[in-house]
């Protein structure tokens, strides 16, 4: 299983779109915490992965990451991260005799 941000120059067929999103609250005494966001790129890598895996792909190719700081009106920060790829399958080798 493999995850890349960039294309692939190999035949292979498309599985599907896979999403994840990860979020976090910052809290009111420390509101620009933004290294939490390690954390957050961690968890969507983690759980894309493991949908990959579900859907019996190789990997995953051209993965996006966003990143989001949500305000809301009377509530707290949240930082959010979103992420998506496309999962892909390679084809059979087939035995040459």
């Amino acid at each position: 299983m493999f995850m890349t941000t960039g294309g692939l120059n190999r035949a292979h067929a498309i599985q599907g779109i896979l999403t994840a999103t990860a979020h976090d609250m910052l809290r009111s005494e420390k509101p620009d915490e933004f290294e939490r966001f390690d954390v957050l790129f961690d968890e969507v890598k983690q759980q894309l992965m493991q949908q990959a895996q579900t859907a019996g792909a190789d990997g995953l190719i051209e993965v996006r990451f966003n990143t989001e700081v949500v305000q809301m009106n009377v509530a707290p920060k949240f930082l959010v991260v979103h992420g998506y790829g496309t999962a892909i399958k390679f084809p059979e080798q087939k035995n040459s005799k």
